[in-house]
Order: C-alpha cells, then structure tokens, then sequence
C-alpha cells in the first residue's frame, strides 16, 4: 500500500517554461561556456553543482570548485529571479488537486529536487505551497550528501515522515534520474510523467512502473495500489 508520494518540482509539478535550461546555459554563457540544450537537457534532475560539472566535463572545460562554483551562484540567482517574478511560473495543470486527492486518502505528499533550498523555497512562496498543510514535506539535493540518482532524498523523506519500507513509497517525475532515484531506493511505484524535459520514449527507457501524460494522473495510480 503506498503511504508517501514523493513528486519532483520543476517540469512534474510546476511550469517553468524551459527557464531551468536557458538560466543554466545563460549562467555558463556568462562564464565564457556556450552549451547546446540537449546537453543540459541530459543532466536535468541532478544536483545543480553535479550537473554544472558534469557539463564542464562533457565541454572538455576546466571542472574544479572553482570553476562549477561561480557558474552554481548565477544560476541560483537567476532561477529565483525567474520563479519569483515571471508571469509564466504556475503549476503543472492538476498538481494542487492531486495533492488535495492524495491526502484526503491519508498519503502523504512531498517534493524532492536537484534545486537547493534557496530556489525551491521561492518556488513554493510563488506557488503558496509553503502555506500549512498543503505538504508534508520538501527535501533539496543540497540537504543531503548524495543527490539524484542515490536514493539519499526519498530515505530522509522516509525517515522524517515515519515510513521503514521504500516499498510505501511512490516517487513521480519527468527525467530519466527520477526514474533511477526511484528504482534505487526500492520504490513499490515509479511513474515518469511527460510535461517535462523528457519524451515518453526517453522515459520509458528507464526502470520504471508507470509513464503518464501529467500528474493528474498519479492519484488513480496510486490510490488503486492501496
């Protein structure tokens, strides 16, 4: 019986326009580095620092501390900028209510991220899901010591809310390294949704239980595996 839903933000349960892409290529840009999209595209859902330095690599660039941290810093700014003011930021169409259906059930419902904590606090300040009751709980890659793929966030999600068996546990997002987070911690359900950075073909190339158009779809999943 799934008890917790764990749900990725940008590209699963908020619109973002693509801005997670263009601030980080604009933040390399910035830093004399010209990157394709589908290369940032391939890093989507990692730790932002992991995925910066994994870009330098990939680019044949320098990809030491020094050179990922400056890169780190501007694309934070950017993305709260982004998430605090652009008419374009809402939810992915259904979220909210699926949070409501779920916990009317008695699931709980969190979020984990490859953002840290300052841009996904301006997240769910722009999105008023930082308001009481609407999740249980949030966790930010930079909270723990290994992000996506390393199942580290949804065992923490697990130990806060009281959960032992990974199995109760649904994880929901829209790249392949939500997929692998899932599966690696043993998740009972692994739904990739397709409003995000991957096609349905990219995402079902993963582990995974369940790829679905939206996250208006997770609660029937979830509910008919209780």
């Amino acid at each position: 019986m799934i008890e917790l839903v764990v749900f990725d933000i940008a590209g699963t349960t908020v619109y973002d326009g693509d801005a997670v892409n263009a601030s980080f290529r604009a933040a390399l840009a910035a830093h004399g580095v010209t990157a394709d999209p589908a290369v940032i595209d391939s890093v989507m859902g990692y730790h932002k620092p992991e995925a910066i330095r994994v870009i330098l690599e990939q680019l044949g660039r320098p990809a030491t501390p020094a050179d990922v941290d400056p890169v780190h810093t501007d694309f934070v700014e950017r993305m709260k900028r982004y998430y605090a003011t652009d008419p374009a930021v809402r939810e992915i169409p259904g979220a909210a209510a699926a949070f409501v259906r779920l916990k009317a059930a008695g699931v709980k419902v969190a979020l984990d991220t490859g953002f840290g904590r300052a841009i996904t606090d301006a997240v769910l300040k722009r999105l008023g899901w930082d308001a009481p009751g609407v999740l249980d709980a949030t966790i930010c890659s930079d909270e723990v010591e290994r992000g996506r793929p390393h199942p580290d966030m949804i065992r923490a999600l697990m130990a806060r809310l009281g959960l032992a068996d990974p199995k109760t546990v649904a994880k929901v997002g829209d790249t392949a390294v939500d997929m692998d987070e899932g599966t690696n911690a043993g998740c009972g359900l692994v739904i990739g949704v397709t409003t995000g950075a991957y096609t349905r073909e990219q995402l079902v190339a993963r582990p995974h239980t369940h790829v679905v158009p939206s996250v208006a779809a997770v609660p029937d999943l979830v509910l008919a595996a209780r």
